[in-house]
C-alpha cells in the first residue's frame, strides 16, 4: 500500500491540473477573461486552495490554458509566410487568425493585451505580430494588398471579430467567416466581388 500511494497521489494531482486547465479553457473561451479563479475552481470541482497549489496567479494559469492556441497562431503565422503566394499566404492568415479567435474570447484578450505582464504571451504575441508583418510587405510588393494597410489594422480586425455576438459558438465562426471575407475585400487594392459565406442567423 505504502508503495502504491506516492503514484496514486500524483494521478490525483495530474487530474486535478487537466480538470482546472479544461475548465479554464471552457470559461474563457465563452465568458473571457473576466472568469474569477473561484469560478475556475468551482467549475473543475476542486477547492481554491487546489487551483491555487498548481497555478499561484491568473497570469500562470492563462499562459497554460492558451499554450495550443499560441502554438497554433504560429503556425498559421508560418503557414502564410512559406506560400510561394504572399497574397493567398496573407488572406490564409486573416481567415484562419479570425476563426481561431472566433472560438476563443479569451485567447482574443489575452493576444491584443499579452495579459499583464504575462512574458511567453507576448513573446508568442510578437513573433506572429513579426511574421504577419514581413507577410503583409511581401503582399504589398504583388500589388494586392492595399499600400495604405498599418498593422493597427490587424487590431481593429480583431476588435471587431472580438465583438461578434452570436446564440452559439457554430454560428459565431460562420459570422466571422463571413466577417473575414469582407475584412479581405477591403484589404485588397482592387477588390474582387468574391462570394461571401453564408450569413448564419445571429438572433
Amino acid at each position: 500500500m505504502t508503495d502504491r500511494l506516492p503514484h496514486t497521489l500524483r494521478a490525483d494531482a495530474q487530474d486535478n491540473r487537466e480538470r482546472i486547465l479544461e475548465s479554464a479553457r471552457a470559461l474563457f473561451a465563452t465568458q473571457g477573461l473576466n472568469v474569477s479563479m473561484r469560478e475556475v475552481a468551482r467549475h473543475a470541482g476542486v477547492g481554491p486552495a487546489t487551483l491555487y497549489r498548481r497555478f499561484p496567479t491568473k497570469q500562470a494559469l492563462v499562459t497554460e490554458a492558451f499554450t495550443e492556441q499560441l502554438h497554433t497562431c504560429r503556425a498559421i503565422a508560418d503557414e502564410g509566410l512559406a506560400d510561394p503566394d504572399p497574397w493567398r499566404g496573407f488572406t490564409g492568415v486573416i481567415a484562419k487568425t479570425c476563426e481561431l479567435h472566433a472560438r476563443n474570447q479569451g485567447f482574443t484578450d489575452a493576444f491584443m493585451s499579452a495579459f499583464p505582464n504575462a512574458i511567453d504571451l507576448a513573446a508568442d504575441r510578437a513573433y506572429t505580430v513579426n511574421a504577419i508583418s514581413e507577410l503583409a510587405r511581401r503582399a504589398k510588393d504583388t500589388g494586392h494588398l492595399r499600400e495604405d494597410f498599418a498593422l493597427d489594422d490587424l487590431i481593429l480586425m480583431l476588435m471587431a471579430n472580438r465583438g461578434i455576438q452570436a446564440p452559439s459558438p457554430a454560428a459565431r465562426v460562420a459570422a466571422s467567416r463571413r466577417f473575414a471575407a469582407f475584412i479581405i475585400q477591403a484589404f485588397q487594392s482592387s477588390p474582387t466581388r468574391s462570394p461571401l459565406p453564408p450569413l448564419p442567423r445571429l438572433a
